[in-house]
C-alpha cells in the first residue's frame, strides 16, 4: 500500500532525503539502474548507501549492502530502519535476495521502507520481504540440536 510522506516522523522524513541524496554517487554505468540507500541505526546515525557495479558483474555491490558494512565498521550493528529508492517513477524497487539476507543477519523487525522520489513509499519489515529468513538464531539451533544427537548417541 503507497504512503505519503506528510505523516511521518522527521527523523524518517530525513532518512528519506539521505537515500534520495545518496542514488546520486551511484556508479552504475552497465546497467544504469541507480539506486540510493540510507540506513538508520538505533543510535540515531544514518548510514548513506549506493550500488557500485564493475565490469565483471559478480563483483558489484548493491546500495543496502554498501550502507550495512558503513554502519557495522563504524560500530553499528542494531538498526531501525532502511529507506531504499531508484529511479522508477511509478514503482518501488524492493531489496534483491542477496541484499534481504544481508539485511536478516542484523534483524528481521526494523522497518524497511521503498521511496520514489516523489516520496510516495512502501513500508515493510525484513521478515515480511524475508519470511522463514536463515538467521543466527537458525545456526545456534542447529549447533544444539547436533550437540544434543553427539551427546545421546555416547
Amino acid at each position: 500500500m503507497e504512503n505519503s510522506v506528510e505523516d511521518q516522523d522527521p527523523e524518517i522524513i530525513k532518512l528519506f532525503s539521505q537515500c534520495l541524496e545518496a542514488k546520486e554517487f551511484s556508479y552504475s554505468p552497465y546497467s544504469h539502474f541507480r539506486v540510493g540507500c540510507a540506513l538508520l541505526a538505533q543510535n540515531g546515525s544514518i548510514f548513506q548507501g549506493c550500488n557500485v557495479e564493475n565490469v565483471s558483474y559478480g563483483l558489484s555491490i548493491c546500495a543496502e549492502r554498501t550502507a550495512i558494512v558503513k554502519a557495522v565498521s563504524s560500530g553499528c550493528r542494531k538498526f531501525k530502519a532502511i529507506a531504499v529508492t531508484t529511479d522508477l517513477e511509478d514503482e518501488f524497487a524492493s531489496p534483491c535476495g542477496n541484499c534481504r539476507q544481508f539485511m536478516a543477519e542484523f534483524g528481521l523487525d526494523y522497518e524497511i521502507y521503498l521511496v520514489r522520489k516523489d516520496l510516495q513509499f512502501v513500508k515493510t519489515t525484513v521478515s515480511e520481504l524475508l519470511p522463514k529468513a536463515f538467521t543466527p538464531e537458525t545456526l545456534a539451533m542447529a549447533k544444539v540440536q547436533n550437540q544434543t544427537a553427539v551427546t545421546n548417541s555416547s
